[in-house]
């Protein structure tokens, strides 16, 4: 390939100051929702045990336990955690596909 063929490649962005980046970082923090730290408050509630299999979770597997929104609104975040279930991996996964399972019938399989 020719140098005039070649794809040109993004101009890597001038490095920002120190200062600039945590100004940046503390801009991102404030502009965060609320609802966004929902998981650790469903832990908080429902425990580090599945809602449906009732395998229980540790420190070191608690990142496959999930928060599984009820109603399927993932902004739907109430305190008091009655949109939430904390479900395993498998067990969400599971959830779902039955969802769509069920989408699929009810449309006649089509």
């Amino acid at each position: 390939m020719s140098p005039s063929n070649r794809p040109r490649r993004p101009r890597p962005m001038p490095a920002k100051s120190q200062e600039e980046l945590d100004d940046l970082v503390r801009r991102l923090k404030s502009e965060q929702r609320p609802e966004g730290n929902y998981r650790d408050r469903s832990l908080e509630l429902h425990g580090w045990i599945c809602a449906k299999c009732g395998r229980e979770f540790e420190r070191n597997n608690l990142h496959l336990l999930t928060v599984h929104h009820r109603d399927g609104n993932h902004h739907n975040n109430p305190s008091d955690g009655s949109n939430w279930e904390n479900l395993c991996v498998w067990c969400h996964d599971d959830e779902h596909s039955r969802s769509i399972l069920a989408e699929y019938l009810h449309n006649g399989g089509k």
